[in-house]
């Protein structure tokens, strides 16, 4: 090769070095700045970690401060508590899941008298053991074993109840267990040593007391006949004095005596009876007795006092409830004298009822009897209702202070339904009456009564003229169960009205009977006739030879039946020549559209009354529920007016038990009720009611209700202007 060749190649050669070191410088370069770059950022990284950790090293010691403050708050607070714990003198102690203890104050442990055993940690099967095995609680009749599993069951319940128990010394500990969520368990032994010491004292006081009561009682009970005797005698004589011949002013003085002798007697009675009571002493006497005689005896004997201030003695005694039943009568009539004489003393202007109803099984022959006193009379606040049966206790108020007493009647009277197995109540409002009542359980005997009584041939339709309306109903009801149809009148005037050739017997009052009597006869008609008396002498007589007989009101059931079964009836009929006081195109074979109003405020019955007052119709009141599911099988109504809140029953389960009962027949039942929101139409409606009448009542819409259920088989509800 030539020089020439060698010296170009080694030029390339060198170039090409050349080019290769500046590359890798290039290189090298770019790398340097790489890695000035990453020094640089990496070199930022560590100032900022120094500065966190700075920061977090800060945080930390403000962390350990608050910590150290928060654990000598703790100390501090734990440390206060447990001076409060161990300051008390229950004990104290605290169990974990496992039943181990974890502390326990002073008067916990004290009880184990420094048993070394007894520490943090030690099981509460040991602790049972050791108050069995130390002697330390007395087990009772129970042995060890039984006593500790006893409490050892008490001990796992999730609510562990409290317990008593005696220790060796005498005191009582109650034991107050607590577990929590997690089975940890709160445990109180609380000393009540001086409570039962104090409760002992008491039974002991207690016990001495009712032995004075007692004693008392006795000495009472025993005076009985010495105390009597001469109280008799002193009024035995004055009957004598006043049946001699006496001058105005010695009448005065005999009958001053006598009155005055009469009420202590009544006062000496009361306290002797409860004396008896108290010193269980007063035994009953079964045998067997008329109920509804007893009764009328009762109402007799007080319907002189009734009378002098205008009151009506009523009794309604259900038509087919057997009467002759198995009891003391003699308690029986205290009961009732002491509850309807109560009635009669703060009654001033109304009337007393006795309602009588119940429930018989021939099975067991035995009757579930429930007898109520209703009263139109001055009521009783209702702070005093809850007292009423007390003690020499009586309302005491402006008005009633004029009534004597001594206070007993009402409490020997709960006292005697209470040693026959029965219950006494009172319901009342201030103003507006009271209702006492009582219900038993009596035997029944085997002398009949008048279950099989039917309706003699003939009587269909009874007409009862009475200005009561509580006696008119009460007779109402009574023919009805017997399928009569009965219409009522308040007036002469009424009667007159009411009065046509489907009538087959007249029931009058003695006031109404002889302007009644005299129309009649004018009208030459003949219609058996049956006067109601409440006079215990005999009515002035009254010319007509249509009176059948006298009923004494309040009338008894046996009496009622003999006496319509002593009647000839036959078809009555009224001469055409003399006009009746009604429109003259009327047919005689119409009825009166019969209402039933079920509502148990008086002041809305009232307002109801007056909106129909016009109209001829026969309404009827119940005054709640079941009063109007029972007049609804007796009363027949056309259409009834429905309150849905009442007592014992609302509308809504007295309509149920009306569409019930109901056969082909369907009732329009219009609902009356204060209830107005949303929705109440609807649950209303769909408990059977037909339709729905909001309060206050609006006469329009009650008319609008009648006439729609009014039929042409109904006489017309505007009677005639030439009326009366």
């Amino acid at each position: 090769m030539s020089l020439a060749s060698k010296l170009t190649d080694e030029r390339r050669s060198r170039l090409a070095a050349e080019r290769m070191l500046e590359l890798k410088q290039a290189e090298l370069f770019a790398a340097n700045r790489k890695l000035g770059k990453h020094a640089m950022e990496l070199s930022e990284e560590i100032v900022e970690t120094r500065a966190q950790v700075a920061t977090i090293r800060g945080e930390n010691q403000r962390v350990k401060s608050d910590l150290s403050a928060a654990n000598q708050k703790i100390a501090i607070a734990e440390r206060r508590l447990w001076h409060s714990i161990e300051t008390i003198n229950d004990g104290f102690a605290f169990f974990n899941g496992d039943n181990e203890m974890i502390i326990a104050n002073r008067a916990y442990l004290a009880i184990f008298d420094g048993l070394e055993m007894i520490c943090p940690g030690v099981n509460y099967v040991t602790i049972l053991q050791m108050l069995t095995d130390e002697g330390i609680v007395n087990t009772g009749d129970m042995s060890g074993p039984e006593w500790r599993q006893m409490m050892g069951e008490r001990f796992q319940l999730s609510k562990p109840e409290p317990m008593v128990i005696q220790l060796w010394n005498g005191n009582y500990i109650k034991l107050i267990d607590q577990r929590g969520p997690e089975g940890d368990v709160v445990s109180l032994g609380l000393d009540i040593t001086a409570t039962v010491a104090y409760e002992e004292q008491l039974k002991e006081s207690r016990a001495v007391a009712e032995t004075a009561n007692r004693a008392k009682s006795a000495f009472l009970a025993n005076m009985s006949h010495e105390i009597r005797t001469p109280m008799n005698g002193v009024i035995g004589m004055a009957d004598l004095l006043k049946d001699s011949e006496l001058d105005e002013e010695q009448r005065l003085y005999v009958e001053t005596i006598k009155n005055s002798g009469e009420a202590l007697l009544v006062i000496i009675n009361d306290v002797l009876d409860y004396s008896k009571i108290e010193a269980k002493k007063l035994e009953l006497h079964p045998e067997p007795f008329d109920l509804e005689r007893a009764i009328l005896e009762v109402l007799m004997l007080l319907q002189p006092s009734a009378s002098a201030k205008g009151l009506s003695l009523l009794l309604d005694y259900d038509l087919f409830l057997p009467s002759h039943l198995v009891g003391d009568p003699g308690r029986m009539r205290q009961v009732l004298t002491n509850l309807i004489g109560n009635a009669v003393k703060f009654t001033t202007e109304g009337h007393v009822l006795v309602r009588v109803t119940g429930v018989p099984d021939m099975a067991s022959k035995t009757l579930s009897l429930h007898v109520n006193i209703e009263d139109t009379g001055i009521g009783i606040p209702a702070d005093m209702v809850d007292h009423i049966f007390g003690e020499f206790n009586q309302v005491e108020n402006e008005r009633n202070r004029q009534f004597d007493g001594t206070g007993l009647g009402l409490a020997i009277s709960q006292r005697l339904i209470e040693m026959m197995d029965g219950e006494i109540w009172v319901t009342s409002e201030e103003g507006a009456g009271s209702c006492f009542g009582f219900r038993m359980n009596m035997s029944l005997t085997d002398m009949p009564d008048w279950e099989a009584w039917r309706a003699p041939a003939g009587l269909r339709h009874v007409l009862i003229l009475d200005d009561i309306t509580v006696n008119r109903s009460i007779l109402r009801r009574q023919l009805a169960q017997l399928s009569i149809e009965v219409t009522e009148c308040e007036t002469v005037t009424d009667a007159q009205i009411a009065i046509n050739a489907s009538v087959d017997l007249l029931i009058v009052s003695e006031k109404d009977a002889p302007e009644m009597v005299t129309y009649l006869e004018n009208a030459t008609t003949s219609v058996p006739i049956v006067l109601l008396t409440s006079s215990s002498t005999a009515p002035a007589p009254v010319e007509t030879k249509n009176i059948q007989g006298m009923l004494q009101s309040p009338p008894s059931r046996q009496d009622l039946f003999e006496l319509l079964g002593k009647i000839p009836f036959k078809s009555m009929a009224i001469a055409p020549e003399v006009s009746k006081p009604t429109r003259p195109e009327v047919a005689d074979d119409l009825r009166r559209m019969r209402i039933l109003a079920a509502e148990d405020n008086k002041t809305n019955q009232l307002v109801f009354r007056k909106m129909i007052s016009k109209l001829n119709v026969d309404l009827e009141f119940a005054n709640n529920g079941e009063e109007a599911v029972t007049l609804f099988q007796t009363f027949a109504p056309d259409l009834i007016f429905m309150d849905i809140s009442m007592p014992k029953m609302d509308g809504k389960e007295a309509t149920a038990a009306i569409r019930a009962m109901e056969t082909e027949n369907h009732t329009p039942i219009v609902a009356l009720t204060a209830h107005a929101m949303d929705g109440d139409d609807a649950d209303i409606l769909a408990a059977g009611l037909d339709r729905y009448l909001t309060k206050p009542l609006r006469k329009p819409l009650i008319v609008d209700e009648i006439e729609a259920a009014h039929t042409e088989e109904m006489l017309p509800l505007e009677p005639s202007q030439d009326a009366g």
